[in-house]
């Protein structure tokens, strides 16, 4: 068996922001070949964040060509447009920013309605228990490990509390007796993958730092994530 078709629990999500944005269908099918669990959608308006890396019609070109689950994550001031519309492109997770719905319960249900499995995304700072009421109803939360929409700056490091947050997260979960997943985004690199697995993530959203990063080809890349993985499941 080759390291790339390793079986693990822990789900890739291919961030399509740090993919070639020149040839997005060879990508694509790149991701389809490589058994990735889900495409990584960063939708952002350029008021929530300075960044705005993608739009509406490239996600829905995409779609076209790919049965892969896209994983859709928005950052946004307003978030209904945003989540309509990905919705009606077809989207199997979308999780909203906890920092600007005004009504968190209902748009939760307005993602669920529509069939699609419904988060939360958490800026670092913002603290686990934040989502006390209404951590039953998330299908999954996605913890910022950087500030978000700020990925193309070098300088944007890993918070220093990532692997904390991610425990504690953990912890909150089993406490409150659900069956949240946990998704984690920002600086996931190869090197840090086994701590945030063993903490607890559940789901890893792979971008420049790892799957993408161009020291090493696609497939050398894809090799030592999930052989980090396994070491790290099987360590638990």
């Amino acid at each position: 068996m080759k390291q790339s078709e390793l079986k693990t629990t822990t789900q890739l999500s291919a961030s399509m922001i740090c993919m070639d944005a020149c040839d997005l269908k060879a990508g694509i099918h790149k991701l389809e070949d490589s058994s990735i669990d889900y495409v990584h959608v960063d939708l952002i308006d350029g008021y929530f964040s300075p960044s705005m890396p993608i739009g509406l019609d490239t996600i829905r070109c995409v779609r076209k060509i790919t049965s892969l689950p896209f994983d859709a994550h928005v950052m946004a001031k307003e978030n209904d447009f945003f989540v309509e519309s990905l919705l009606d492109i077809g989207v199997q997770r979308l999780c909203f920013q906890y920092e600007t719905e005004a009504h968190i319960d209902h748009m939760i249900r307005k993602i669920k309605k529509a069939g699609a499995k419904a988060g939360i995304a958490l800026k670092p700072v913002t603290p686990i228990s934040m989502l006390e009421y209404i951590l039953p109803e998330c299908d999954f939360i996605l913890l910022m490990l950087i500030n978000p929409g700020y990925a193309n700056n070098d300088d944007e490091k890993q918070v220093p509390y990532a692997i904390d947050k991610v425990k504690e997260a953990r912890e909150y979960i089993h406490k409150k007796g659900g069956k949240t997943l946990i998704e984690v985004d920002g600086r996931v690199s190869i090197s840090c993958i086994p701590d945030l697995v063993q903490a607890g993530a559940d789901t890893l959203v792979l971008g420049s730092s790892s799957l993408f990063c161009k020291a090493n080809s696609f497939e050398e890349n894809l090799n030592q994530i999930r052989t980090a993985i396994q070491q790290a499941e099987e360590a638990e």
